[in-house]
């Protein structure tokens, strides 16, 4: 196992550890989840529908200015959606061709917080707007990278920022004897999605 693959299992058991300390401290506040409904307990959802803020007074303390800005926010809305349809034929066409395992949009997509008694209509609707957007957003991350792994599957000569999932996998960069030896193997090396609910 190389440096690399140790770090990464390191990262996995990590997330692994917060998703679950995540699930605990949701457990603290009451709240379980069946079905994939969140339900709250009868004393909590009381307590939330008292700390609601009338949708008048939100806006009126929002101010002026950022009040303005919310056209240029949901505006992102439409190629956003272009994008989604765009994204979505691209892999459901694309990706049995090239024998890429398909993202689940669900899996990226969290659609929940609308459901919380204690915001307000606009709350609500800014909350939809940003699960839509920032899911969307990792869902076409995961679409690209997947892509990326199959057509070009080399790492940076200067890292990245921030790494997609499939990143591990890429061959170094100005290895050329390795490009050429493995990226037939790597254009198929999805076994760590298939079979084991990821995707």
């Amino acid at each position: 196992m190389s440096k690399i693959d140790d770090i990464i299992g390191r990262m996995e058991a990590l997330e692994k550890e917060l998703a679950e300390e995540f699930e605990r401290v949701g457990a603290e506040v009451r709240y379980t989840i069946e079905r994939k409904k969140v339900r709250f307990t009868e004393d909590v959802k009381q307590q939330h529908k008292l700390l609601a803020t009338k949708w008048s007074v939100y806006v009126r303390e929002s101010g002026f200015i950022r009040t303005l800005s919310m056209p240029i926010i949901w505006g992102a809305v439409i190629p956003a959606l272009f994008m989604d349809i765009c994204i979505t034929f691209y892999q459901f066409i694309c990706f049995p061709i090239y024998g890429i395992p398909k993202v689940r949009r669900s899996d990226y997509i969290v659609i929940d917080r609308h459901a919380l008694s204690y915001l307000n209509w606009m709350e609500k609707l800014s909350c939809v707007y940003c699960g839509y957007f920032n899911g969307l957003l990792g869902f076409v991350r995961e679409v690209a990278a997947r892509t990326e792994q199959y057509w070009c599957p080399i790492r940076h000569a200067r890292t990245p920022k921030a790494v997609h999932s499939r990143y591990r996998f890429f061959l170094e960069y100005g290895d050329a004897e390795g490009y050429r030896a493995r990226l037939e193997a790597i254009r198929r090396q999805f076994d760590d999605l298939r079979g084991h609910g990821k995707g």
